[in-house]
């Protein structure tokens, strides 16, 4: 609970502040464009579109011309909040745009998953001589790794150097996720072998991650392992390496992480996803009952899972790392974060309305199979935005091409 109740009270300080700034900008002072733009950052990383438009409201009301400078912070308001429309819609008014104006919409494209749309701007770019640097590269990388374009990852990869741009950390790690996500892991360990520059904690945590995702087990020990050595404090690496041993049925192993993790003091992030509602935050912690609502929200997640059961939703328990028989492994199923998060707006919110959730760590697969369904029964557009990208949820498909 103090996850929770930490987050909602920083939440309603943070808006109370901002509402107290602009709200008495008259009697204290006139807001700036550094004003807005810092507003719109903050905005951006919580998610929270409904204050984020009643702030570009208030600055459209203040005579406020809308510069590069803050336009670039508003284009990443909207895409982080889950408008890509509305991010899309800032960038063409925004007058004079820089290389960060291009950079936010490519930033936007690639969380969004949007590969085409990506590459498209990227491309126009180009034509209109503009000239991309290291973040405008790590854009078109990140969207064609979420994409699973290997071909067009390489070809920008290799572009780079026609630019006289030197890859970075940040742009070989990419690349690793690209093959990695693939199923490519070899190609992905040799890519690692033959880096110019030493790799980094991040490099190899890539490599695990897709050792997680296809289940090798020893290539994902021996990354572990590397990451352990760089960065000994990080739980995310032993947390991926007892899902990679759980998941393989190799409970003794998984189990000596778990006692490695205790040992050393190491907790993990417990998953969370959170719903912004009429200017409140709600949020919800795997098997935890602590909302006001546990009981409605509970009867109807039961109702959603008996419809999506009969529209063809089969639960994956695999993604239930614990050593636990079938039947409680599909209970565990239905107290994941953000289907207690999904089930609490769907009984809150208008018929039709779309929903947006947050969420702290990647979504699982059987989650992502659920809301599928649920966007298709419920005739709703739903949003989730986790660590990785977004999945925007329509008609019983994902934005996703369940590739991410």
């Amino acid at each position: 609970m103090e996850c929770i109740d930490s987050r909602i009270c920083a939440e309603r300080r943070w808006r109370n502040s901002y509402e107290n700034v602009l709200g008495n900008a008259e009697e204290w002072f006139e807001a700036t464009h550094f004003t807005y733009s810092s507003i719109f950052s903050a905005c951006a990383g919580t998610g929270a579109l409904e204050q984020g438009k009643w702030v570009h409201a208030h600055m459209i009301k203040s005579g406020q011309v809308l510069t590069a400078f803050v336009g670039n912070t508003l284009v990443d308001m909207y895409a982080k909040s889950g408008s890509i429309q509305d991010a899309r819609k800032i960038f063409d008014r925004v007058d004079k745009k820089d290389l960060v104006s291009w950079n936010s919409m490519l930033t936007a494209y690639a969380q969004h998953g949007l590969v085409g749309e990506a590459i498209h701007w990227f491309e126009e770019m180009r034509k209109l001589g503009v000239q991309p640097n290291q973040i405008t590269f790590l854009c078109i990388l990140t969207a064609c790794s979420h994409g699973g374009l290997l071909k067009e990852g390489q070809y920008y990869f290799d572009m780079m150097k026609r630019y006289k741009v030197e890859p970075e950390i940040e742009h070989y790690v990419t690349i690793v996720d690209l093959l990695g996500r693939a199923g490519l892991l070899d190609r992905a360990q040799k890519f690692i072998n033959e880096m110019p520059v030493q790799p980094s904690a991040a490099v190899w945590g890539a490599l695990l991650g897709a050792c997680r995702m296809h289940k090798n087990a020893e290539l994902g020990k021996f990354a572990a392992e590397r990451v352990f050595e760089l960065d000994p404090y990080d739980a995310g690496p032993r947390v991926l390496l007892y899902n990679i041993y759980a998941s393989t049925g190799r409970w003794t192993d998984a189990a000596k992480v778990r006692k490695m993790m205790k040992d050393g003091g190491v907790k993990k992030e417990p998953a969370c996803s959170w719903v912004e509602m009429e200017n409140s935050v709600h949020m919800f912690v795997a098997n935890d009952d602590s909302h006001p609502q546990m009981k409605e929200i509970h009867k109807m997640w039961e109702k959603i899972d008996a419809l999506i059961k009969e529209a063809g939703y089969v639960p994956d328990t695999n993604y239930v790392l614990l050593h636990v028989d079938e039947h409680e492994r599909e209970a565990k199923l239905q107290y994941h974060s953000e289907k207690l998060a999904l089930a609490f707006a769907l009984l809150n919110m208008p018929p039709g309305a779309t929903i947006r959730i947050m969420k702290n760590i990647r979504m699982c697969g059987d989650c992502h199979s659920a809301i599928k369904h649920v966007s298709k029964v419920t005739e709703r557009e739903i949003i989730v935005r986790d660590t990785n990208r977004f999945h925007h949820f329509s008609g019983g498909s994902c934005s996703c091409g369940d590739y991410w």
